[in-house]
């Protein structure tokens, strides 16, 4: 298995041997190059450099001759391949009391009389191939509602589709002298010199009657236009304009300035392009008859992109769902294992999941921790995995989605519990100050229920106070949330101690009540069928009897491990499979067929997806009975539940549990409920990791902002 875009991290590294003094500015367009002129006579660091259009921009930037280009997403996903490796540094931001993301709209004339499942045969308008509101969006969704029919890059290209459901076409940037050019007025080029190119030019094309329908942005209407344009609704209905949030196709994210993987040239351009900048960069006034030159002119100011952001996690899975749904690839579901044992797990799994043509329907792909399988999911190096509902809560933050569920005997839902030794006189009202076990950083029964009852109970986020030593999968490991964790228990100098993933032996549910058993923890917080799970069972508890421990009720005495349904913290989902929107409906049928062979019900099955061999938990939980499908379109919140949520509101008020993907989908998610919480966790991170920088416009920007989550 590759490592994580070693070739994008590193791939450029010669291009800046020496420091950079200036930041070279590609341009699509004359008119462009006219106000990176002017930009340039006010502030000498800034220079210019002309292209035909975005694709010649970022490989001039790959290549070390330009520095920077705003574009939006579509262009931003292209500029994220590996082949060019750059990344999003700075996005634009449009204001306090707009929107922050834009809605993509099917804008018609007023008294154009049809809707938008009469679009077959109509001329259309967009403003550029692959760009987000005029192609990704409108392409994907006409697509995915059955209207073009296209079945995947083997059938033909979606270029191919899209012009026989079109009558005539102007899509800046497709192949001149095809049906999808033959409505444009100039040369079909992706750049102003096609007088249809971009928002506008799309609006225009509309208005002067060379199109039925325009794919624009929801603010591209003119104020005096208003009245005479309607929107097409998804439903079959129509809307006015003004009325573009209850009438859109999906949301985009904002556009991005994109940069080499260079933090340096970063820094110098987030730093002169906002300090002491006597020129209105939101303007394209004065430069030619165009719009949205090197910015959106809706633009109100920028903001600094954390260093660990890339393209793929900045557009988030919803957005990279619609550009995925345009290459439409399918076949074998890549499994993300965490550890070692984990992996020799699914690769019995992939070994046993051979059919008949030699095919096999599992592959697996390996990671250090759920975090970076999340991450590689995102970035389409994996498909899917099962965690629990703190990383569901996560992984939903980055866009991805819930598509099974773990059922229990007949529930798909569990205790959270805290246990004890029987007669140790550790009580909900003694807890602090005592030695604390816990399945790991962030997750559901271990970390994020109890720790938040705490929070509520102290106001504090000083865990480390109320719990002095303890072990914590996932903690830094200087913090005392490590120091009772054992790695596995083999060498001196263990680097495995306290990962969160099954090579700590402390790690999971197992390995929460294991601290416990051992003497290295006081309390330990696991899920309510551990104990009996684990008594007279494994080596390290072959002496242990389930009535030596009891339960710890929070608003009363202790109880039997037995009275969990009246003694917990919580009742809290099931683990979920998660994946990329897109995948849904595979993972849920190659799962479907998967369990049918070796699942519970199957008595000779030469592979068990429900039991671990070589440990506890792998994959899946060993007390699944199956998977049950999540219904389609549920969302993150959704599966987990208002209580769950408001649980994970509480805690995330604290820096130590804040996900290190806490800007997952920063193009699509600017929600920032909890600046304080943000600027501790950054002020965390940095100390520990020492390769990020973090300034104090961010903070601004973060503190003084309040974002939306599109998309639902």
């Amino acid at each position: 298995m590759k490592p994580l875009l070693l070739s994008a991290l590193f791939g450029c590294l010669a291009v800046f041997a020496s420091p950079t003094t200036t930041v070279r500015w590609c341009l699509k367009s004359d008119q462009e190059l006219k106000k990176c002129t002017a930009l340039a006579a006010k502030a000498p660091v800034f220079s210019c450099v002309k292209r035909q259009n975005s694709l010649e921009c970022i490989q001039a930037i790959q290549a070390g001759e330009a520095d920077a280009i705003t574009l939006d997403g579509g262009d931003v996903y292209v500029a994220g391949l590996k082949n060019y490796a750059l990344q999003p540094i700075i996005a634009e931001d449009y204001g306090q009391d707009s929107d922050t993301c834009y809605y993509a709209v099917a804008v018609v004339k007023k008294d154009s009389g049809f809707n938008i499942n009469e679009l077959k045969g109509k001329r259309s308008c967009h403003t550029g191939l692959g760009k987000s509101a005029g192609w990704n969006i409108p392409i994907g969704t006409l697509v995915s509602m059955g209207q073009i029919q296209w079945t995947g890059t083997d059938d033909r290209p979606v270029e191919e589709a899209v012009s026989e459901f079109f009558s005539a076409s102007c899509v800046p940037g497709a192949t001149r002298g095809s049906n999808l050019c033959a409505q444009c007025k100039g040369d079909c080029t992706k750049s102003h010199s096609e007088p249809y190119y971009d928002y506008s030019g799309a609006f225009q094309c509309l208005v002067e009657n060379k199109g039925d329908v325009a794919f624009v942005k929801h603010v591209t209407v003119p104020e005096s236009e208003k009245a005479n344009y309607e929107l097409l609704c998804k439903d079959g209905t129509r809307k006015p304009i003004d009325e573009y949030k209850n009438c859109y196709l999906a949301t985009a994210p904002p556009h991005a300035v994109v940069s080499r993987k260079d933090t340096e040239l970063a820094d110098l351009i987030y730093t002169s392009l906002t300090t002491n900048l006597d020129f209105n960069l939101f303007s394209s006034e004065g430069y030619g008859d165009a719009k949205n030159l090197m910015f959106k002119d809706s633009a109100k100011k920028l903001v600094r992109l954390p260093s660990t952001i890339d393209s793929f996690l900045y557009l988030g899975a919803e957005y990279m769902s619609i550009i995925r749904s345009l290459k439409e690839e399918t076949g074998a579901i890549k499994w993300c294992a965490v550890g070692k044992t984990e992996t020799t797990k699914c690769d019995t799994w992939s070994i046993d999941s051979i059919v008949g043509d030699g095919k096999t329907k599992i592959e697996c792909e390996s990671a250090a921790t759920v975090e970076e399988c999340v991450k590689k999911i995102m970035h389409k190096e994996a498909d899917a995995m099962a965690v629990d509902g703190g990383q569901v809560y996560t992984a939903g933050k980055c866009g991805l989605i819930p598509a099974m569920v773990e059922q229990y005997n007949e529930a798909s839902s569990y205790y959270a519990v805290g246990v004890v030794r029987k007669n140790s006189g550790v009580t909900w009202a003694t807890l602090q100050g005592k030695r604390s076990c816990h399945t790991g950083i962030g997750r559901t029964a271990g970390w994020n229920i109890p720790m938040g009852r705490i929070y509520k109970r102290t106001g504090s986020c000083n865990f480390n106070e109320f719990f002095p030593q303890g072990c914590a999968p996932g903690a830094d490991p200087t913090s005392s949330f490590c120091s009772q964790c054992i790695g596995n228990n083999k060498t001196v100098g263990d680097d495995t101690k306290c990962r969160a993933s099954s090579e700590e032996l402390y790690y999971g549910y197992a390995g929460a009540f294991r601290c416990l058993v051992d003497g290295r923890g006081d309390v330990a917080f696991i899920k309510h069928t551990i104990v009996p799970e684990n008594s007279d069972s494994p080596d390290w508890a072959k002496n242990l009897r389930s009535t030596d421990y009891e339960l710890i009720c929070p608003d009363a005495p202790n109880a039997p491990i037995t009275a969990y349904e009246t003694c917990n913290f919580a009742l809290v989902p099931a683990h979920a499979v998660i994946t990329r929107p897109e995948l849904r409906n595979d993972v849920v049928k190659i799962l479907q067929d998967q369990q049918a062979k070796f699942g519970n019900q199957v008595t000779d099955a030469s592979f068990r997806m429900f039991q671990s061999d070589e440990g506890k938990n792998l994959l899946f939980k060993d007390s699944t009975k199956c998977l049950q499908e999540v219904p389609s379109g549920t969302t993150y919140d959704q599966f987990l539940g208002p209580d769950y949520m408001t649980a994970m509101s509480n805690i995330r008020n604290c820096a130590e549990t804040v996900s290190g993907l806490y800007y997952c989908g920063f193009g699509q998610e600017y929600q920032d409920n909890n600046p304080t919480a943000q600027i501790q966790f950054f002020k965390t991170t940095h100390t520990h990791t020492h390769t990020h920088t973090l300034n104090t416009h961010l903070f601004s920007n973060l503190m003084s902002k309040r974002f939306s989550f599109p998309f639902h």
